[in-house]
């Protein structure tokens, strides 16, 4: 296929390749990795009049940024409860588009401090990365993207985080060299003017929302300007862009979700925007808006369900600790009395009371802990969450 109308394709350059230490790399990797490779150059997005895109998919674009207005009006109100929710799924989605899978309740209890679990505690990780973007949205500068990577990665490799990669890194193929690898980004030296030039894009307010939003992103998968957490970072990027331009001012819309539905046909329109197909990218992030909020709007139904099923079975009087704990749940769906204690500033007999309460009515269960510290968890809360996870990733497998 042909480059779209007026988009310029990635360009390629030599760049020597040598073993920092050849004596660690076994005869025949050294051979298999010898000579020049070949890098990628990134196409400017500075000299861009406008985004020259076929009508079909500036129309498939529209009506998803409409869909998304929808479904920020229409949540927007409804969702102040659920919110912590959609944004760990969220979290939890995109971690997943990198093959890194938890449970609901593993998520929950790494928020608790369990550390146990890598994936779960990768997707925390996260999910603090997500809200650091959301809250970067109205400064989106070279910091703060630099910022929301090292939330992503700060405690797990501080020696990556805090500026732009310092070494050359390549996606697929062999450890041991760039040869032969599925894609090989720009060498670190053309990272920052790179990174200069899509923030440069970003800012620009003349361009149809969604489609910017989707060429940002595929650019920044394509700079890859750090040495590891380029997906999850670029996909916090998307939520940073939603807010930014307004489309999503309220609530977290579950691209990754969206996207997770086909992770091959993402993967393919990320090849083909670097071949200077660019509209492939969009048409993946409108489709993939169309089943974030089929899908959010689901969890929230269910969600809602939940609740209102609990309000019977509680029976407890307004106001009280018993009463208000169920709202706590819908965010925190498992914890311990101190964290109980937090969200409703009441003292640990009222709170401890309050989950006897819930374990009687069946809204909670232990599932860890000891007598000294025990965990409680809203086993219906984690299956709506759960069954959000398998929606999203049922054609991925």
């Amino acid at each position: 296929m042909n480059p779209s109308p007026g988009w310029s394709q990635v360009g390629y350059e030599d760049r020597p390749w040598s073993h920092a230490d050849p004596d660690l790399v076994p005869r025949r990797r050294r051979q298999q990795h010898e000579g020049p490779y070949r890098a990628a150059i990134p196409a400017s997005l500075h000299g861009l009049d406008r985004l020259d895109l076929p009508d079909a998919t500036l129309a498939l674009a529209d009506d998803a940024t409409a869909q998304i207005a929808r479904y920020d009006a229409e949540l927007g109100s409804r969702l102040v409860p659920f919110a912590p929710l959609l944004l760990r799924s969220e979290s939890a989605a995109s971690s997943r588009i990198e093959e890194l899978t938890a449970s609901a309740r593993a998520i929950a209890l790494a928020e608790l401090g369990d550390r146990s679990r890598r994936n779960a505690s990768a997707v925390v990780a996260n999910t603090r990365s997500m809200e650091a973007a959301i809250a970067l949205a109205d400064r989106l500068d070279e910091q703060a993207v630099i910022d929301m990577h090292e939330t992503l990665l700060g405690v797990e490799r501080p020696e990556w985080v805090g500026h732009w990669r310092d070494r050359q890194v390549w996606v697929g193929g062999s450890q041991y060299g760039p040869h032969g690898a599925d894609f090989i980004p720009p060498h670190h030296d053309r990272v920052p003017e790179a990174m200069r030039d899509l923030v440069g894009f970003i800012a620009r307010e003349d361009l149809p929302v969604l489609a910017q939003i989707a060429i940002a992103h595929a650019q920044f998968e394509t700079i890859h300007p750090f040495p590891d957490g380029n997906g999850r970072t670029g996909r916090s990027l998307v939520h940073a862009l939603l807010r930014a331009k307004g489309l999503a001012r309220s609530v977290t819309v579950p691209i990754s979700a969206g996207l997770l539905v086909d992770t091959h046909r993402y993967f393919d329109a990320l090849t083909a925007y670097r071949e200077g197909r660019s509209e492939e990218i969009v048409e993946r992030v409108a489709d993939a808006s169309f089943a974030a909020v089929e899908n959010g709007r689901r969890l929230v139904r269910d969600l809602e369900d939940v609740a209102a099923e609990w309000a019977e079975r509680i029976g407890a009087r307004q106001g009280s600790t018993a009463a208000r704990a169920p709202a706590v749940l819908i965010a925190h769906p498992v914890l311990d009395s101190a964290l109980l204690q937090r969200e409703l500033e009441v003292s640990a007999p009222s709170a401890n009371g309050a989950i006897a309460t819930l374990v009687d009515a069946g809204i909670l269960r232990q599932v860890g802990g000891n007598l000294r510290h025990r965990v409680w968890a809203a086993t219906e809360v984690l299956d709506a969450l759960d069954a959000f996870g398998e929606r999203a990733g049922r054609r991925s497998r």
